[in-house]
Parts: C-alpha cells; structure tokens; sequence
C-alpha cells in the first residue's frame, strides 16, 4: 500500500518547485520532507524525483502526482458531503492556453470558482503543446487543441477560437504596399507569442511563405495587441480580442478573408470524480457565448 503522506510530500516539492517552500506549505522541517521523499524512493527501489535546482518528476514520478492529485480531488469530493472531513479549500491545478486565459475563460470560470469555494493554479501553456503538462500527472484538467486524450482521461469540444492577422492601416502600407505578395511578407516584421506558437508559421504557410521571417517575440496576451497597435508588426489574435480596434479601424487583416479556426478542448482526469465533471459541462455550455461551433 502506497503511504499518502510521503505522495503528498512527493507533490508538495513538485507544486512548490523545491524542498524549502515544500516544507511551509506542509508545516514541516526541509530535512522531514527530504526524508519522506527518500523514504518514498527506497520503498519503490527507484527515484521519483530529478534533483535539479528546480526538482522535476521521473516517469514514476510522474504517474504517482497524476495518481495523488485524482486522490485529493476525491477526497474534496467526500468532504462536501461529509463536513467534519474538511480541510483546505479545493485546489485546481489547469493547464491553459494565454489567449483563453486573455478573453473567455474568466468571465466562463468566475460563477463555477464562486459557487464551489475553490482555488485555481493555471499553468500557461501554448494551445499546441498545454497536454503534454497533463500527460506528465502535472495538471488535472487541460484546455489546449487535441483531441486526442491522454489515457485515463476525457475530452469535451468547446468549440473553435477565430484568429485574424492584425495590424494597423499604416502598417500594412508601408510594408505592403503593393498588396500581400509572398516576397514581401517573408520581409514583413510579425509578432510571435513565444517559441511554441506555430500560428504565423501556418498563417504564411497558406499564403506560400515557407521559411524564416522576421519577428518579434511577446509572451503577453496585452502586449501583443499593444505591439500591434504601436504598429511594431503584425500577429495573428483571437477575433474576439480584437473587435473593438477591428470596430474603430485601428487594427485591419492583412489579407481579408483569410483567418485560422483553432478548436478548443477540454481534458479533464475521469476519476477526479464530480467536481471536474461538472466543471466540464459548465465550460461546455459556457464556451458557446464565446466560441465559434465546430
């Protein structure tokens, strides 16, 4: 039988990236919570963890915090029905795409939080790469662009996120002024979210740019709009976070009509009982104010 205090001593230093902040968070001494974890080890006959300045989680490592956290999320579970049970307010460990996190989500997610007392730790990740955070045991649910679940877990369609290359008229008139012609878009300055974001990439793509281009990189869902307007280059931003400036006129599509459609979908573990279950159908209903139907 696994012994849960050392797990959750396993996660702690996983969650707080260290054996220091793991030791407050538990309220014990570093050297207790190093102890368990090597306890942990010489139980299993194999390491769990990667002692780096920040710890990262072996394989085994790994399927043991995907294995604790579905636990607590059931023990949470209990304690709502069971009130002499209840500890810490249910903590929720996502995985999510910044575009998301910049327009929808929130404002989808606010009355759920409210109405199950429940804490959010969101880690950003490009919508490309978000489950592979998942399929580590790092996260218990994931919004990102697979449908392709990982094993013991589910996957609801949310819907499809529009997104337009953007820049303002004055811009595009000084570097493209003969329209968007495939020699002169490879010289034109576009904004890239960070290494991960392959969306420009398919954008020239289908306008027969291959190769590299020049860009600036900005790994803020602001800044990128900013960058744009400022008139730094141009990007490709979800529609619905850039129709005001689409409305005003101070943002226009590089070429008209071409846009890409990126779908969004929700994983969650399907043994991290009801919280996460509702929370699925909750996003599902909500995403259809903001997204577009597959």
């Amino acid at each position: 039988m696994l012994d849960y205090k050392l797990l959750e001593a396993l996660a702690a230093v996983l969650h707080h990236q260290g054996f220091e902040r793991a030791a407050k968070a538990l309220g014990l001494t570093q050297s207790a919570v190093s102890q368990r974890i090597k306890l942990l080890e010489a139980r299993l006959g194999q390491p769990v963890l990667i002692r780096t300045p920040t710890p990262k989680a072996t394989d085994l490592g790994r399927r043991l915090l995907n294995h604790v956290q579905q636990v607590q999320l059931l023990e949470n579970e209990l304690a709502t029905s069971l009130p002499q049970l209840a500890g810490e307010r249910q903590r929720l460990r996502i995985a999510i795409n910044a575009d998301s996190l910049g327009t929808w989500w929130p404002q989808a997610m606010g009355p759920f939080v409210q109405q199950h007392s429940m804490e959010l730790d969101l880690v950003i990740e490009d919508q490309d790469v978000g489950l592979e955070r998942m399929r580590q045991g790092e996260v218990a649910a994931c919004l990102c662009a697979s449908d392709q679940p990982v094993q013991g877990a589910r996957v609801v369609s949310l819907g499809v996120m529009r997104y337009r290359a953007l820049a303002t008229p004055d811009f595009i008139a000084r570097h493209l002024p003969h329209g968007p012609r495939p020699e002169d878009l490879m010289k034109t300055p576009v904004i890239v979210f960070g290494p991960n974001d392959q969306l420009q990439h398919r954008y020239l793509a289908q306008l027969g740019v291959e190769g590299p281009f020049p860009h600036h990189l900005c790994g803020s869902v602001e800044g990128f709009l900013l960058l744009a307007l400022a008139g730094i280059g141009f990007g490709l931003m979800p529609e619905i976070q850039a129709h005001q400036e689409l409305a005003r006129g101070r943002l226009v599509d590089v070429v008209p009509g071409i846009h890409l459609d990126v779908p969004l979908y929700w994983h969650y573990w399907r043994h991290g009982g009801d919280l996460l279950s509702a929370l699925a159908n909750h996003l599902a209903k909500e995403a259809q104010h903001s997204l577009t139907p597959l």
